[in-house]
């Protein structure tokens, strides 16, 4: 057994929830085959073109998993995969995450108010001109043939 494969126990819960094929060619490498292969491309993180040659043709497992995305097929997988959870509590994840020393005890953040931050954002670079704007010129000249 394969260190990503599917447990005997996961098989059969899984069994009852699995699409029946309506149409189209029988799957040669069956369900179970490739359950495992879209579990262990989750669990590697590698891309479908790197799967074991053991699970079959890349794109082949790829559009199946496609289409079962599509149908909604994959939540009621997950589902019946999910662990069971006692009432008294269990443990997800035990790590800490330390900060740095001197990420403690400062300030922290603006105390500038939101609209006077946005008003000296959108605050106009530069002044506007005094001159005052007259109509189109009324020069007689043309366009390209300068005047002497």
């Amino acid at each position: 057994m394969h260190r990503h494969a599917l447990t005997d126990d996961q098989w059969r819960r899984l069994q009852a929830v699995l699409p029946k094929q309506k149409a189209g060619p029988e799957a040669t490498r069956g369900d179970r085959l490739f359950i495992e292969a879209v579990l262990f491309r989750a669990k590697t993180g590698l891309p479908w073109r790197d799967l074991p040659e053991r699970f079959g043709p890349w794109k082949s497992v790829y559009n199946r998993f496609s289409n079962w995305a599509k149908k909604g097929q994959w939540e009621l997988i997950f589902k019946a995969l999910q662990l069971e959870v006692d009432d008294v509590g269990s443990i997800a994840d035990g790590s800490v995450v330390r900060a740095h020393q001197d990420a403690s005890g400062g300030k922290g953040g603006s105390s500038a108010m939101p609209s006077a931050v946005l008003a000296a954002v959108f605050r106009p670079n530069s002044i506007q001109s005094s001159t005052r704007k007259v109509g189109p010129s009324t020069s007689r000249s043309r366009r390209g043939n300068g005047t002497r």
